[in-house]
């Protein structure tokens, strides 16, 4: 019968009433807590760092393997690596519309820069123009390659160079901005380049100044070598 062995009196001798055993662990002190959260603290870092490498690992292989291994064996890069890289600033810039842009949208491509004011005179024209031909010139590795034209101040861009810049991206930015990013060598003006962004918008290379066609040919080497050395982990577009 259900409930019997409760009303037995043998059963009620082995297991006799008692009052429940309560146990009070005691509270970690201020300074255990302190401790505690500090080695959290530590272990979210190193975590965080890990991870950064670990992303970082594939960029940093590239620019090894382009910079040191050199996949031409002997081949001396001609542009100027920027050492370490200059992330890019965080700033607005405004289209040639007016509409302000964010020069963070411009990661994720790599990015041929040329800097000038809005006249835009010969040496600037002559820029534009090696600008295009270095894109053009790298075959099917010219989609990972963006044409960026830096405007640095509010001169009227002349409508006779449209045509020209229908596949570039074209921004007004302050002055402050581009020297507080962008350097010409010692000596030199910033309109004096061509410099190369990485899809991560570090600044990582400055091209000769006084761009000709010779100069050109060997910059184009440079670009395919990077464009080679960065394939495993870069693709076309954002």
């Amino acid at each position: 019968m259900s409930g019997s062995k409760l009303s037995d009196p043998a059963e009620k001798d082995r297991f006799p009433d008692a009052p429940l055993a309560m146990t009070v662990h005691a509270l970690p002190g201020p300074a255990e807590v302190v401790q505690a959260d500090a080695r959290r603290t530590r272990l979210g870092r190193l975590k965080m760092l890990v991870l950064l490498l670990i992303c970082m690992a594939p960029v940093i292989a590239s620019y090894f393997t382009y910079y040191v291994v050199r996949p031409q064996g002997g081949t001396r890069n001609y542009s100027d690596l920027i050492q370490p890289p200059v992330d890019m600033p965080r700033a607005q810039a405004r289209d040639l519309q007016g509409r302000e842009v964010s020069l963070a949208d411009l990661k994720g491509q790599w990015l041929i820069v040329a800097v000038a004011g809005g006249a835009c005179d010969e040496r600037c024209q002559s820029q534009l123009y090696f600008q295009r031909q270095l894109r053009e010139t790298q075959g099917k590795d010219k989609d990972r390659l963006d044409r960026v034209w830096l405007v640095s101040d509010d001169a009227p861009v002349s409508a006779q160079l449209l045509p020209a810049l229908a596949q570039a991206t074209v921004l007004r930015i302050a002055p402050e901005v581009l020297k507080g990013w962008l350097v010409p060598a010692k000596g030199g003006q910033l309109e004096d380049h061509l410099y190369l962004i990485d899809p991560m918008g570090n600044w990582m290379m400055r091209m000769p100044a006084g761009m000709d066609l010779e100069k050109a040919s060997k910059v184009r080497r440079d670009l395919e070598r990077l464009m080679r050395a960065s394939k495993s982990w870069d693709t076309a577009g954002r």
